[in-house]
Formats: structure tokens, sequence, C-alpha cells
């Protein structure tokens, strides 16, 4: 869906949306198609990569905030789908953290020695939570799933750190007030988009850069690793003024973070994986490489990792 499809729902342009997004395009799912069915695609690839046959995984983390049902969990039905027989499935609803989380949960239990493979996946059908009648919001996102193997490893290779962090206080910023048990639907409901996604985004915006480089130092800082180490940076793809403040402030050239925002828009959850494995294929990771992923999302809830290739 591109920015001139846009200007035909709403008044805004292709320069307007370029200029403060950096957002080109972005990827909208078909009406049949479910963020489970998109993360049973990712996690296939995902395995196939990883040469892990489906029996082994014995965990199953699905970061979303746009679940196939109110209830069981998308993961359940991921599993279902993708043939997990020997797994335990949940889901993490920590918004465009939701993958960081997963990999902070799966480095915690591989360590522990509870589980020992383990697939993190985030994934997002936005278009359906989507207010397109708002100019503000409905630029910016779009549909994704992104997957990981996690496995342990007895180099120095792998996830050396992980940090998380949320304010509850600041959720009015960036969420959907309709729908859940505090204020649910009822039978004269007009729906008018307060059942959709609302930002505040100035104010997020402020926020978001400032915790996400606090977020990559607290990784650094626990692995004992300078920022001058890092060979790329994988940043929650939100916003081009985002990402550049977020390296501005962290002392890293553009050209060791990636980038694919123009392209996807922003897939909350998805967006770090999917731009982590775009990178892996490209070949802009070599072994040994020092690569830090950052996200900030609805929550507010923030946090980051940081992987030896």
């Amino acid at each position: 869906m591109t920015n001139a499809d846009f200007e035909k729902l709403v008044d805004t342009s292709d320069e307007w949306i370029t200029t403060r997004t950096g957002i080109k395009e972005r990827r909208i799912a078909d009406d049949k198609m479910t963020s489970g069915d998109m993360a049973v695609e990712a996690c296939r690839r995902a395995l196939e990569m990883a040469n892990c046959p489906r029996e082994e995984i014995d965990l199953l983390v699905v970061g979303t905030v746009t679940p196939d049902y109110r209830l069981p969990s998308c993961a359940c039905v991921v599993q279902e789908k993708l043939g997990l027989p020997n797994a335990v499935a949940f889901d993490v609803v920590a918004a465009c953290a939701g993958f960081i989380s997963g990999l902070s949960i799966a480095s915690s239990f591989i360590e522990s020695g509870a589980y020992k493979k383990i697939l993190v996946v985030g994934t997002e059908k936005l278009s359906a939570f989507t207010n397109y009648k708002d100019r503000n919001t409905c630029v910016l996102f779009g549909d994704a799933a992104g997957a990981a193997v996690v496995a342990g490893d007895n180099g120095d290779r792998g996830i050396l750190s992980t940090y998380l962090k949320s304010d509850g206080r600041m959720r009015p910023l960036l969420w959907a007030q309709v729908g859940g048990t505090a204020n649910p639907y009822t039978p004269d409901f007009q729906f008018n988009g307060s059942d959709k996604i609302w930002m505040n985004g100035s104010d997020v915006f402020k926020v978001a850069v400032r915790e996400m480089a606090d977020a990559i130092r607290k990784v650094l800082d626990k692995a004992g690793v300078k920022a001058s180490q890092i060979s790329l940076v994988v940043p929650h793809q939100a916003n081009i003024r985002i990402i550049e403040a977020l390296a501005k402030r962290l002392k890293v050239d553009m050209s060791r973070v990636y980038r694919n925002i123009e392209m996807f828009g922003n897939t909350s959850a998805a967006s770090v994986p999917l731009a982590l494995d775009q990178a892996n294929r490209a070949g802009m990771i070599k072994e040994g490489d020092y690569v830090a992923m950052v996200a900030f999302g609805g929550g507010l809830i923030w946090g980051a990792a940081l992987v030896r290739w």
C-alpha cells in the first residue's frame, strides 16, 4: 500500500508522509490472512534456516497485540498450525517490544536449563487495528511477521545481554481505549475509531529516542562492549526521524544502522525480526559481529538485546 493510495483516503501527500516518517509503502495482509498465518510462515523459514526439526522446539513465544482470537493465545494457534508437538506456547503482549521481550524470556529460560530450543516470534496484522480515517496514524502501519530459533551455545556467541523497562503511567500516549474490560463494547457502540490505535506522536517521539538509547547503553554495559564495537544496530522501524536521532545519541554512523522502514512501515512486534532477517540474508552480518536490537512500544514498554553473531 503506497503513499499514493493514502492520498485517496485522507488529506495527505507522499511528500508529507515521506518527510515526517520515511515511509513510502507498507504491506497489507488480505482479509483471510491472520497474525497466526504470518507467524507460521515466518517460523517455517526460521526452522529451515536453523535446520531444526519441529519436534525439537520445546517453547514457542509469540509477541503480538493482534492475536487471531481473544482466547486462546495466538501462540497456541501457531503451535497447532505449525505442528509443534513438544512445545509449550504462550503470547507476550508488549506491542513493538514484543520480539525483544521474547528474546529476553528465551535467553533466561535457556540459561536456567528449563528449555533447550525456543521459537521467538513477532507477528502483527495492524491493518485490522488501524483507523484509516486518522491521517496521523493510518499511514504508519503495516502487516508482517518475523521469527528466530534460539538455542544454547557453549561458546562466546549468542545473546550476551538484554534489558527491558516499562512505564504504565504513559499508556495513554499510545493505546486503543475501547474493547477491553475497562471499556467494553456496548450494544450501541459507535465505531468512531476509539477502538483503534491512537497515538500522541510528538510525546512518544521524545520518550522513544531517549529510552531506546539508554536501553542500548544498558545492554552494552552489561556485556562490557563499547558502542564503537557494534557492527549493526537493528532498531524498531517506527519513524526515520527516531532512528536518526537514536544513531546521533549513540554516536553511531547511520551506515551501521539497518533501515527498511521505507518498504514496510511500522510493523510493531514484527519490525525487529523482519529487519534482522533482511540484514542477515543480505550478508550484512558476519560471524563474531556485535548486533544491537532495540524497540519501543505501547505500554509504554521498551527494551534492547545485544547479540554476538
